[in-house]
């Protein structure tokens, strides 16, 4: 989609990483980095269609991390010079909808066809195999990223137009 959401991708997905670190092992950390990856950039896609959305945010500002690291209690150090540079790229919406993707590959197939139209490859989003799972056990586990998840779910779910709770469910 917009080139203009790198930094907030960038910057969302290793959020995600942080908070919900991957098993051990450098394959298991690659395994995670691209399903959040995937979860993030889908996510961003949807909070902003279009150019002049991606435009204003890269602007404006997407928000930062203060109040994630808040929810998830890992607000006990200021981050300053280079950590706090990344992280003000942050988006919580996006980290908010990229957890409720994670958690329900449903939720993420829809959440791909409604912005994807079949260019990109998601698959480890939405069809995970048993070695991502494993590999992303705490990014995908509905438990610990429910505080995260719950944040902006509702938009989300209204986003695609739904009448009912999908999140949580595979």
């Amino acid at each position: 989609m917009c080139a203009d959401l790198s930094p907030v991708i960038a910057a969302t997905c290793q959020w995600l990483l942080r908070a919900y670190p991957a098993a051990d092992g450098p394959l298991n950390e690659v395994l995670a980095e691209v399903q959040a990856r995937q979860a993030v950039t889908v996510a961003a896609w949807l909070r902003y269609p279009t150019a002049m959305d991606a435009a204003l945010v890269t602007m404006a500002g997407p928000g930062g991390s203060a109040h994630l690291d808040w929810v998830v209690g890992a607000d006990t150090v200021l981050p300053e010079g280079e950590e706090f540079a990344w992280r003000s790229w942050v988006d919580e919406t996006v980290a908010s909808w990229a957890a409720c993707l994670l958690i329900s590959p449903e939720l993420a197939r829809q959440a791909v066809a409604a912005v994807d139209g079949g260019e990109h490859e998601f698959r480890r989003l939405t069809f995970p195999a048993e070695r991502d799972r494993q590999a992303a056990a705490l990014l995908r586990h509905p438990d610990l990223t429910a505080p995260v998840a719950e944040l902006h779910r509702d938009q989300l779910l209204a986003r695609l137009d739904h009448d009912s709770d999908p999140v949580g469910s595979a």
